[in-house]
């Protein structure tokens, strides 16, 4: 289990990244962001926008499981607390469609 991550304000957070991530909080408050503890399963998006994965691990272990899924359809980035001015809460692995993130990159 993620430590206190039932604590965190996911409606702030997405709010607070729109800088970085204009869409998120949009797709946020519209219901297509599951948010989901990561237990090694990979679930299709479906018709998610994005997926969460609460990991609760050393940021080594959540960028190396990032970099060894990027690949193929769906795209993988993770945040960790303490990296950065957007750095999550507590450490996650994103799932997005490949081609729709890139849709939306290049629509900005």
């Amino acid at each position: 289990m993620v430590k206190n991550h039932q604590n965190v304000n996911w409606y702030e957070y997405f709010k607070s990244i729109r800088v970085e991530c204009p869409w998120s909080y949009s797709a946020y408050v519209r219901g297509q962001i599951h948010i989901v503890e990561y237990d090694g399963r990979i679930l299709p998006l479906g018709n998610y926008q994005a997926r969460v994965y609460l990991v609760n691990a050393p940021h080594e272990t959540v960028e190396a499981l990032a970099a060894g899924l990027d690949h193929g359809e769906d795209e993988w980035l993770f945040s960790y607390p303490g990296f950065g001015p957007f750095a999550s809460p507590v450490p996650i692995l994103i799932q997005q469609n490949r081609k729709q993130l890139n849709d939306l990159r290049n629509s900005l």
